[in-house]
């Protein structure tokens, strides 16, 4: 089966496994993903930040890695893309102010084409209107925000239509492994190749 064409949203200080992880999980299992962010180009990058939980109230941060973008927000097409990703962090915070963020999320729900998103992504899903009368997943702190868009709050990986929402970073196994299935993706697991070691 041939890989999806799937559209990705990040911007500075997205949270750094968010945007890593999946990015390069999914192309791993012969997806092809496009990266892009409203004001920048391709070939551009972003800041990342790194979330951690050490018991404290909420989270700390700390700088992450620059992530390449592979595309322009203003030049890709949606309606080329056969799934979206919305990573959290804090760049969902200000990428919900961005009409052409909302109108391109709002496609894939129109579209009814799958949709992965996690942690403070859930800011974005609110933000376009498309959370009502779903059950989703995000960041504790927002299950009020999840709430008061009309969806129902769910402590964990959860799928709703093509919807498939995590908590945090710590729900990247379960929150892919949805989501391929959304994508009706087919892993093939085989015997792993050996390869030996090269002559002197």
């Amino acid at each position: 089966m041939p890989g999806k064409q799937l559209l990705m949203i990040v911007g500075d200080f997205g949270e750094d496994y968010e945007i890593m992880v999946p990015f390069q999980a999914l192309q791993a299992v012969g997806h092809e993903v496009d990266a892009v962010c409203p004001g920048k180009e391709d070939g551009d990058t972003v800041k990342t930040a790194v979330h951690d939980f050490r018991g404290d109230q909420t989270y700390v941060e700390s700088r992450g890695h620059d992530f390449q973008l592979t595309a322009s927000l203003d030049e890709v097409d949606p309606a080329d893309y056969d799934g979206l990703v919305l990573p959290g962090g804090r760049a969902p915070e200000y990428l919900r102010t961005y009409d052409e963020v909302l109108s391109t999320v709002r496609h894939f729900f129109e579209a009814d084409k799958p949709v992965a998103a996690i942690c403070h992504a859930a800011q974005i899903l609110a933000a376009a209107d498309v959370i009502e009368g779903r059950t989703c997943a995000a960041y504790s702190a927002l299950e009020h925000d999840v709430e008061d868009a009309g969806g129902t709050y769910h402590d964990g990986v959860t799928t709703d239509g093509n919807l498939v929402t995590g908590r945090d970073w710590s729900d990247h196994v379960e929150w892919l492994s949805q989501f391929l299935d959304v994508l009706g993706t087919d892993v093939q697991h085989g015997e792993p190749a050996v390869t030996e070691p090269a002559e002197d």
